[in-house]
């Protein structure tokens, strides 16, 4: 096998904006910060949670509300 061939395996910290953090194995560095996780995530919390940006959805409802099929 060559040498230095294999990124650097770093046992990273992993850390998701609801709170919840755990631990794994990442070639990114020894933190990982994301925005959604299996903790809070709808598919597997049975919730279903709007993150709404600049009021997209509002609008999107506001332009289809005459449309019908």
């Amino acid at each position: 096998m060559k040498k230095d061939t294999h990124p650097t395996v770093f046992k990273a910290k992993i850390s998701c904006a609801c709170g919840y953090e755990s631990e794994a194995r990442s070639t990114k560095g020894e933190a990982v910060a994301v925005e959604i996780c299996s903790q809070c995530h709808p598919f597997y919390t049975g919730k279903q949670r709007f993150v709404d940006t600049a009021g997209r959805i509002d609008r999107f409802r506001k332009k289809y509300a005459n449309f019908k099929k």
